[in-house]
């Protein structure tokens, strides 16, 4: 079967690999679509530390089961529309201890540390399913990214009337916008891509930001009646932004980290102390995060189509992965359609 691999920075091919032989309690997916996302694009960059090459990507995922095996629930049957927790857990370190498996010490997420779904078919232990017979392929394929948002919200303990800033409007930012959303009324927006705001307001962000145009500082101020916001979440792997956090977070607010920055970043410490700051890390999603967001998309409170800037057919995932490249800001989100 085909595989699309980055060789190397900037540089990709297809190969052929073997048809994988689902195990004892794994199921055979055959891949409808895929998606790509910053950590991809920071990939095809050589911009993601976590990353090996030559690498197999994709870890967005939407297929349908093509041959279960013996051990797995009679509830998966062949036909089934389903989405994968991309994620491994061991087990047994300190974070799976505590039921903290999203965090897991050896993860090992597929497309990253180890070989992804840019593939026709791949076999994963059932337990890594989640299912929907109400959602399409297009649908299904974002669950993952946008629970990346929804756990930083989690891990953020966003409550009603609180003011939440979310840095950066790619995929995982709007999870976070569209997460923070549910819990209070006072969600902000920040990006430099206009048309990134826009669709974050469909996310339910109530106030947007553009520091091309305004004043972050200033603007926050204003929204917030002087005090900050009480939460901040940064989703641009920015180091810009990671500085403005701490900033620009309210005294004795919470800050929440997703992005990945390559590079070191120095920090004066002397406003965690004197803002007295609660500052979280947020590491991919767990499965009551992809139930969360699969819930609000069956029940139709968000429509999805903004989200999706372009669908390619698989032999053309290079060429949009280098233009994606070109223009970060025109894009939030590429559909890989194995179908075609």
């Amino acid at each position: 079967m085909k595989a699309f691999r980055i060789d190397e920075p900037g540089k990709y091919s297809f190969i052929e690999i073997p048809k994988p032989v689902p195990k004892k309690g794994e199921v055979l997916i055959k891949i409808a679509r895929l998606g790509f996302c910053g950590s991809d694009m920071n990939i095809w960059r050589g911009l993601n530390p976590l990353v090996k090459y030559p690498r197999i990507i994709g870890h967005e995922i939407s297929g349908e089961i093509e041959e279960v095996t013996s051990g797995v629930p009679d509830i998966y049957k062949p036909g089934m529309r389903v989405t994968v927790i991309p994620y491994t857990n061991c087990g047994t370190c300190a974070a799976c201890r505590v039921k903290k498996a999203n965090a897991c010490k050896d993860n090992q997420t597929l497309g990253v540390q180890r070989d992804g779904a840019s593939t026709e078919y791949i076999s994963v232990p059932w337990e890594k399913l989640v299912y929907s017979s109400k959602l399409s392929h297009d649908e299904l394929v974002l669950l993952e990214p946008l629970s990346v948002g929804f756990h930083a919200v989690k891990r953020g303990k966003v409550t009603k009337n609180e003011y939440v800033a979310v840095f950066g409007c790619g995929m995982i930012g709007l999870g976070a916008l569209l997460g923070a959303s549910a819990h209070t009324g006072n969600v902000i927006a920040i990006d430099i891509a206009e048309d990134k705001l826009k669709i974050a307001g469909k996310m339910g962000a109530a106030y947007t930001i553009n520091p091309s145009k305004q004043d972050v500082h200033d603007s926050l101020v204003e929204i917030t009646g002087g005090f900050g916001p009480d939460i901040v979440i940064e989703a641009a792997g920015s180091p810009v932004a990671y500085l403005q956090t701490v900033s620009e977070v309210a005294f004795a607010g919470r800050i929440v980290y997703i992005g990945y920055v390559k590079e070191d970043i120095s920090f004066s410490t002397k406003l965690f102390v004197m803002k007295e700051l609660d500052i979280h890390g947020s590491r991919n999603a767990d499965i009551e995060d992809l139930i969360d967001v699969m819930k609000i998309l069956e029940e139709n409170r968000v429509s999805t189509e903004s989200l999706i800037t372009r669908k390619v057919p698989f032999l053309k995932a290079g060429e949009a992965l280098a233009e994606w490249s070109e223009n970060p800001s025109k894009f939030v989100k590429i559909i890989i359609d194995l179908q075609k």
